[in-house]
């Protein structure tokens, strides 16, 4: 028979428990870098972003009744640079989740082989996403996102070599620190909205800030987009100079990548994929 006192003892509110459970999670977020930068992280990029747009509106009541699909187009294409880097990490972490980087990275697989893997998910993942969306567009918003034509192609292809850099930089992120870097995989991308003046021209920014805009490829992506939409005109000079920014970026990923992945075998952080 079970021991009355003791069962009432077991459901007595404790709160040293109560406080040892907090102290646990305190330490927890303590040991991780990444959580404590999510916790400043979504209210700054939030405020930035809606921020920025406020001031655009603002000054410039007058531009949405020439803007056209300027803003439809500006989600299309942020939704690209998105989802692509979304699909490299997604693809990435599923093998982190089934604790199988060791096995992989110890077997004739290079890494080279690794990340091209990798890159072709992440365009087959944008695919299933994209394709149906932009169909939406087109019956409920009457914008075909596929009449930009070859100005699409140069857009994606800047777009996509972007996301693959920034996926590179948090995979290694990811298998050097640990799954307590997850985070990184969901929330960095969102860093580059406000900077990158997706809603908005680079001109809305303060004049310090403009100039870390123009250091980001996507840019002048959105900028392109924009005189396309709304002044008729192809600026291929943006995209080549939003193709050398990626060549350097992407070379620099590439670099810290191989760099975290030795990291993380001399730390032995192949195999304790945890926390």
């Amino acid at each position: 028979m079970m021991n009355t006192s003791t069962s009432a003892g077991a459901v007595r509110f404790s709160p040293r428990r109560v406080g040892a459970m907090v102290l646990r999670y305190w330490y927890l977020l303590r040991s991780s870098w990444p959580r404590l930068l999510e916790l400043v992280y979504w209210p700054a990029v939030q405020l930035l972003t809606w921020g920025f747009i406020q001031l655009y509106v603002a000054d410039n009541a007058t531009f949405f009744a020439r803007a056209g699909g300027a803003f439809i187009g500006a989600v299309l294409l942020w939704d690209i640079l998105m989802r692509g880097q979304l699909g490299f990490s997604v693809s990435f972490l599923e093998e982190m989740w089934a604790r199988n980087m060791g096995n992989l990275l110890m077997s004739p697989l290079t890494t080279a082989e690794f990340v091209a893997s990798l890159m072709i998910m992440s365009i087959v993942r944008l695919a299933v996403g994209m394709v149906p969306v932009s169909v939406m567009a087109i019956f409920f918003f009457d914008f075909n996102l596929y009449a930009m034509g070859f100005a699409l192609a140069a857009f994606f292809a800047n777009l996509i070599l972007t996301s693959w850099s920034v996926g590179l930089v948090v995979s290694g992120l990811v298998l050097r620190n640990g799954l307590g870097a997850e985070g990184l995989a969901w929330t960095i991308m969102f860093l580059f909205m406000p900077l990158a003046c997706v809603y908005y021209p680079v001109a809305v920014l303060p004049d310090w800030l403009q100039q870390v805009a123009w250091v980001l490829p996507p840019t002048y992506v959105f900028e392109g987009m924009r005189t396309l939409l709304i002044d008729h005109v192809f600026r291929a000079d943006l995209m080549l100079q939003a193709l050398a920014l990626n060549a350097v970026l992407f070379a620099a990923a590439a670099w810290a990548f191989s760099r975290l992945v030795e990291s993380a075998r001399d730390q032995g952080s192949l195999i304790a994929a945890g926390e």
